[in-house]
């Protein structure tokens, strides 16, 4: 046990805002774990925001919230947590709840000027400070504070993203393609694609959407779709290399039952709990999906295709790290969480949780318990020990995206199978 001067001097090191090493951070978990009360949960909740680590002290603080919701620190906590996660929203409407609590209270004051620093709202900062110093002109805090609203030179407001609905997207992309002059017809949610180098391409809209989202704040609709139409319009099939050079380039990857009614002609099979396995051509831009019509010509089998496919994405596992969901977007972890996730971002994470390389790695992160799958986001696959309730329950709360698998299913040595 640590000596209660060690204690506080580590104390006094988050209070002035210094990263902890890994011990002293250690130190104070475990006296929060022996003593009850918020306050030795809330000094963790700090040094952890302190480190940058807002995501991972936001479910301690919303839990200290919870079993204390009236007591100020606690509140200005999350407050705290929220500022560094960008959510200025959620900030205000606790800070000001907060005030109407206790309306002289300078620490408040401190921290709704720091939003209205990260707002750019000069004026608003500086009648806050202005107040804090009347009651306490001593306060090292706000004096600093007053001296940052003195000499920084203070961003706009942000400018409004584009915001665009799908079938606007959809709506864009196909006059993009009209005035680039490639032939086109749309069939359900895809498109299908005259190509280049003769025949037709389907081109998965959804994705092609999730990709926009991506980048929305860096360029105008218009200009992004006429640059998507010019790389459509010179697309090949890839379909007439020799057997052995397309069978290097294919991939599998898993959709939800009854998926063939939007890739008419595609080679697929039945798939583990209630799926669907398709091929597609490796392709950093678009989905492509192998056309049963290609086997022939290449001298390719059904089979010798699934083989290939496998045992291309057996040779490429990726990372297992660890996420936490806030407000239904995953975000990266930087300590341990109880999800993880496997995160390569080329749309076969789902399919690459059934290789045996990958299956590897996740059992040095996860162990080798039952776990619990989410193939909600094409671009990532979710995973939660079946045994643990509170990340399992964030699984089965997160929203699919339009293009994903909903549902959770559960992983063991044995396969995917239906939760």
């Amino acid at each position: 046990m640590s000596s209660p001067h060690e204690l506080e001097r580590v104390r006094r090191k988050v209070e002035a805002g210094d990263v902890l090493g890994d011990a002293e951070l250690e130190l104070l978990r475990a006296e929060a774990r022996r003593t009850p009360g918020p306050s030795p949960r809330l000094a963790v909740a700090h040094a952890l925001i302190n480190a940058g680590a807002e995501r991972e002290a936001l479910p301690l603080l919303e839990t200290l919230r919870r079993d204390f919701p009236r007591d100020v620190p606690v509140r200005l906590g999350l407050a705290r947590a929220l500022l560094g996660l960008e959510r200025h929203g959620d900030a205000e409407a606790l800070l000001r709840e907060v005030q109407a609590q206790e309306p002289s209270d300078p620490e408040v004051l401190k921290v709704l000027a720091v939003l209205g620093l990260r707002r750019g709202e000069a004026d608003k900062a500086r009648a806050y400070i202005k107040e804090a110093l009347s009651r306490d002109p001593f306060d090292d805090e706000a004096r600093l504070l007053k001296e940052e609203l003195e000499s920084a030179d203070l961003p706009p407001p942000p400018t409004p993203q584009e915001q665009v609905l799908r079938p606007e997207f959809t709506a864009a992309l196909a006059a993009a393609l009209g005035r680039a002059r490639v032939a086109f017809r749309r069939q359900g949610k895809d498109l299908l694609v005259k190509l280049a180098s003769g025949g037709v391409g389907r081109v998965d809209v959804g994705s092609l959407y999730a990709a926009w989202c991506e980048v929305s704040g860096t360029e105008g609709l218009t200009a992004y779709v006429d640059a998507l139409a010019a790389r459509l319009g010179g697309l090949s099939s890839g379909l007439s290399a020799e057997g052995a050079a397309l069978e290097s380039r294919l991939r599998p990857v898993l959709r939800p039952a009854g998926f063939v009614a939007r890739a008419v002609g595609a080679l697929h099979r039945p798939g583990p709990a209630g799926l669907e396995v398709f091929y597609v051509l490796e392709d950093a831009d678009f989905v492509r999906y192998l056309p049963e019509s290609a086997l022939a010509p290449a001298g390719l089998s059904a089979e010798a295709v699934d083989a290939a496919a496998w045992r291309n994405l057996e040779a490429g596992p990726t990372l297992v790290r660890p996420v936490v969901i806030d407000q239904g977007e995953v975000r990266l972890a930087e300590t341990f969480s109880g999800l993880w996730a496997v995160a390569e971002g080329d749309g076969h994470d789902g399919a690459r949780l059934l290789t045996a390389s990958q299956r590897r790695r996740l059992v040095e992160e996860a162990g080798d318990a039952p776990l619990c799958v989410a193939l909600g986001r094409r671009e990532l696959a979710l995973v939660c020990r079946e045994s643990d309730a509170a990340a399992r329950e964030a699984l089965e709360r997160l929203v699919p995206a339009l293009d994903g698998i909903p549902g959770v299913f559960r992983l063991t040595a044995e396969g995917l199978s239906v939760a």
